[in-house]
């Protein structure tokens, strides 16, 4: 018998001060039974730092393979932004950063994350589009228990920091950049 996703309703309001983007987007996203809370919060947390009217999310984890988990897509339907989340392999990243005008992979886990880094910096400092960026694990455990099946989440984006801001609870970050367009930051 096959699994079925769960269905996550967010009411997503972004005020982005640092990109001047102001916007409510209602999304609906389908975590799959594989699928952590943690990652299904990043996922949300990529859309918000990256925002745009054609921002839109991927096949997810149920058809990994071609697609960017998150992409915007220009008028013509090329791929100027390809958004990863995790921690992906040097070849996925290498074809998305052929495939696309810029790529970030929003990278979270802790240790594994940092090892997934240390093991991958040099290689993927050569790719001049790509920017990774790493959210802390303690952040990433908070932003996993705002989530619920329905609920309205605000982000608030000033100077680097982001407050996320739910019913029930609040939480600010600081995503450190390890990367940022093919140049070495942490």
């Amino acid at each position: 018998m096959a699994l079925n996703a769960t269905i996550v309703k967010i009411e997503l309001q972004i005020s982005d001060m640092d990109r001047h983007y102001y916007a409510a987007h209602a999304l609906t996203l389908a975590q799959h039974p594989s699928e952590t809370q943690q990652r299904l919060m990043v996922r949300t947390l990529a859309f918000a730092l990256n925002a745009h009217e054609r921002l839109e999310f991927g096949p997810g984890l149920s058809a990994e393979g071609e697609e960017p988990e998150i992409a915007l897509r220009d008028y013509t339907g090329d791929i100027e932004l390809w958004i990863d989340v995790g921690q992906p392999d040097e070849s996925r990243i290498r074809k998305a950063c052929g495939r696309s005008r810029q790529v970030v992979v929003v990278n979270y886990g802790g240790n594994a994350a940092d090892i997934w880094w240390d093991k991958n910096a040099n290689a993927l400092q050569r790719l001049k589009n790509l920017s990774v960026i790493d959210i802390d694990s303690a952040c990433v455990e908070a932003m996993a228990a705002m989530v619920e099946r329905s609920f309205r989440l605000d982000c608030q984006i000033q100077d680097g920091e982001v407050t996320l801001t739910t019913d029930k609870a609040s939480l600010s970050l600081v995503p450190r950049r390890r990367l940022d367009a093919g140049v070495r930051v942490a």
